[in-house]
């Protein structure tokens, strides 16, 4: 399922929300305040965010502020008492995604922020692309950012290496030729179509070394393109 953060400085709110949200599957992790929810969402990665506004340190509405400017496509579902309309735009427009005032249903709240998360994973919404291979390993690239994990370790990846990944993993299973690479290539201003030819080699050789261990391969179709395919075990 996904992984969540729930930022609330109500211990037994926080607690309650974290095991009705484990048990449906997610991966849960807590702040109480919105400093240590800043560090968090600095250092570790996730699918979704439900914000309380009234927290200590740093202030609900700062923090998703904070938040947009880096993360812009994270889904962020404020969750507080604050139920005035005044309230409900400014969080809104500091770019939340949905906002839901307390007391609240539990089973309105599971629905909302399992809409966000649908959302999110289309393309159209900068979700997520993802392959499926034998290993635990799962490969996940981000769909407009140039991000992208391996299990829970993020690659390393330049924005040529990322572009070249994504086009492989939209594919998956077919092959990508070498036209179709240097076409996306070729939006890179200052490139010359005999440069990045001749790079491509280099480029494929870099992410076969970043997907060792991953139960995935980069096969070169002789005359044809590249597929990427899953290794046997």
């Amino acid at each position: 399922m996904s992984s969540l953060l729930i930022i609330e400085d109500d211990e037994l709110l926080r607690d309650g929300l974290s095991a009705q949200l484990r048990q449906l599957g997610h991966a849960v992790t807590t702040a109480a305040d919105g400093e240590l929810a800043q560090r968090l969402l600095e250092s570790d990665r996730f699918d979704g965010v439900v914000l309380d506004l009234g927290l200590p340190k740093i202030s609900g509405m700062e923090l998703l502020r904070w938040l947009r400017k880096r993360l812009p496509a994270l889904p962020v579902l404020i969750l507080t008492a604050r139920d005035d309309v005044d309230d409900r735009v400014q969080g809104l427009n500091a770019g939340a995604d949905d906002y839901l005032t307390k007391p609240f249903d539990m089973a309105e709240l599971q629905a909302r922020l399992g809409a966000l998360l649908r959302r999110a994973a289309l393309p159209a919404f900068g979700g997520s692309l993802e392959v499926a291979s034998q290993s635990t390993r799962r490969l996940r690239v981000d769909a407009t950012l140039p991000q992208a994990w391996l299990g829970d370790e993020p690659l390393d990846l330049t924005q040529r290496e990322w572009a070249l990944l994504s086009l492989l993993v939209t594919h998956a299973g077919r092959v990508v030729s070498r036209e179709d690479v240097l076409e996306t290539w070729q939006a890179e201003p200052g490139d010359s179509l005999s440069s990045a030819s001749n790079a491509l080699e280099v480029y494929i050789h870099r992410l076969r070394r970043k997907l060792v261990d991953s139960g995935l391969n980069i096969r070169n179709v002789r005359g044809l393109g590249y597929m990427l395919e899953t290794t046997p075990q």
